[in-house]
């Protein structure tokens, strides 16, 4: 069996994982593994290099992927579609490992629906918000990274009495943005689940200050929506082969409101790309690594159509379309948790 595998979207901590992992499995049985470059662009390009149980052996520890990721979007175009389809006949594929979020992953689903093409899919997202699996690999350790930073933010804070405003990924979903703040004992968290209370907040800040507490941190997702009537935050509103809009400034927006209506320092911190990148979390490096030999397995079976996920602590595959659905956002009891250190 010679298998196609690429990593597409965003990248994040534990592709190298789940590569490694699904090339052992599809080696030991025999297989052929070929590493598509770039994503999409290089299942369309027909563009890849042999993945072998030698060449992937020291790979875990690496963050990225050493395939290469990007946006494309195959179904923008009709013809990449086609010169896709052409790309996988011409290399020989007999399936097509995609990791990835759900972008990436609704393009395997397509493809498998459309043109019964073998897909598997690789639930990958720092966001963790595809369905069906309890968590993405990639998530742990941004939530560690967007802690730390926090953890390090609150020292400059507390030196000249001022409040930080760090702003995280998380475009629908504020599982970053709540666990991380959870994390960093922040004063405030603000999530595009939970309609945003400008009031409340600035009423929390200001009692604490009252109280002693001379400085403040508040995590705001980037996905937040400050003023329902404008949407999202965006600097730029540039938009990608999705359709999804670049976000970002939400930060800044809520450091602004903040000082005006407190009349305390306010400064803010985007962490952006901080959070993809680095070595894996020892988490992530595990839940890669049983994913891509998930995925493998999933391949010599030929359960097509299928993605590896996560439910409790077992591997177990779902159906790709049901995975790619509806967004998981954030459970709103996480929220509440959290909200319960909101007060003075």
């Amino acid at each position: 069996m010679k298998v196609g595998i690429l990593t597409g979207g965003g990248d994040c901590p534990g592709l190298n994982a789940v590569i490694r992992g699904a090339v052992r499995v599809i080696g030991n049985a025999g297989g052929e593994v070929i590493g598509l470059q770039r994503g999409w662009r290089g299942a369309i390009d027909g563009i890849g290099t042999p993945l072998t149980l030698e060449n992937t052996a020291d790979i875990l520890w690496k963050g990225g992927t050493i395939l290469g990721s990007s946006r494309t979007n195959p179904y923008k175009n009709p013809d990449d579609v086609k010169k896709l389809l052409a790309s996988y006949e011409r290399l020989g594929l007999d399936a097509l490992i995609a990791i990835g979020g759900d972008d990436t992953l609704g393009v395997a689903n397509k493809l498998y629906n459309d043109h019964k093409l073998n897909t598997i899919g690789c639930p990958k997202t720092i966001d963790n918000d595809l369905s069906c699996t309890d968590v993405t690999f990639g998530f742990d350790t941004s939530i560690n990274i967007c802690m730390e930073s926090i953890d390090r933010l609150r020292t400059t804070a507390e030196s000249h009495q001022r409040i930080i405003v760090v702003e995280t990924m998380g475009r629908h979903a504020g599982w970053i943005a709540c666990e991380a703040g959870m994390a960093g004992s922040a004063d405030y968290i603000l999530v595009p689940e939970i309609k945003v209370d400008i009031e409340a907040m600035c009423n929390v800040l200001k009692k604490r200050r009252e109280a002693g507490k001379m400085w403040g941190i508040v995590v705001a997702s980037e996905g937040a929506v400050i003023a329902p009537e404008e949407g999202y935050v965006t600097s730029n509103a540039k938009v990608d082969d999705f359709g999804h809009v670049s976000l970002g400034g939400v930060g800044e927006l809520v450091a602004s409101i903040i000082e005006k209506r407190t009349g305390i320092e306010t400064r803010h911190v985007i962490l952006g790309h901080l959070q993809r990148g680095g070595t894996p979390s020892a988490y992530d490096r595990v839940l890669g690594t049983r994913l891509g030999v998930g995925a493998g397995r999933l391949v010599i079976a030929k359960k097509f159509g299928r993605m590896v996920a996560l439910q409790g602590t077992s591997i177990v595959d779902v159906a790709l379309q049901d995975a790619v659905g509806k967004l998981k956002t954030l459970d709103p009891a996480f929220y509440q948790d959290a909200a319960e250190f909101f007060t003075v």
